[in-house]
């Protein structure tokens, strides 16, 4: 067992330095190299620390936001970041006026459980603009939206590709319409998203 935890500790000590060569110039790592002494030595230290993002590499649930934002559907998102401890990427097309405006109301919900939202207007207006994004934060498990929004009834209509977005969509359900088709298993429907009532 000695053996084991000498092993771990040494595999912890070289991946605390793995990024150490990202910080030098090329100049610099061509003189290292060019050493080529073969042993080990420490690596440089960095005068300042670099700011990294940590806020990039925390996963994070979207929530497709159109013209309208029903309570059901901030519940739903509010409970789901919470219980994932997820962070909240709110997606728009709308203006960030019009994106704040409908999130105003909601702000106070997110911070008492403590969850960090950040709102990104995308350009364009179509699902491919939607999807590029998605496609570049990795760190997004799943989409959101309403039933009654263009993106929910395209899904649940049948209309919407299976594979057009990158990631999972989970479509929540304005319980006071009662639709009852809406209250159907997702695998009654047409598309590949979930219903969530």
């Amino acid at each position: 067992m000695k053996k084991l935890s000498e092993t771990v500790k040494q595999m912890l000590d070289a991946l605390a330095y793995a990024h150490a060569g990202e910080y030098l110039t090329g100049r610099k790592k061509s003189q290292i190299l060019a050493q080529g002494s073969g042993t080990i030595r420490k690596a440089p230290q960095i005068s300042e620390p670099v700011k990294t993002d940590t806020g990039s590499h925390a996963r994070r649930v979207a929530l497709y936001l159109g013209s309208e934002l029903p309570p059901e559907v901030m519940e739903y998102v509010v409970q789901t970041c919470a219980r994932l401890k997820h962070e909240l990427t709110v997606l728009t097309f709308e203006s960030e006026n019009t994106g704040r405006a409908l999130l105003e109301p909601h702000r106070k919900a997110l911070d008492e459980v403590g969850v960090k939202m950040k709102l990104v207007t995308l350009g364009g207006g179509s699902i491919s603009d939607l999807a590029r994004y998605l496609r570049s934060h990795p760190e997004i498990a799943f989409l959101v939206c309403k039933d009654s929004g263009y993106l929910g009834r395209s899904y649940l209509n049948g209309r919407q590709r299976d594979n057009a977005l990158p990631i999972p969509v989970v479509i929540v359900a304005d319980t006071s319409e009662g639709s009852d088709q809406l209250m159907q298993p997702a695998a009654d429907h047409k598309g590949n998203a979930s219903d969530v009532a």
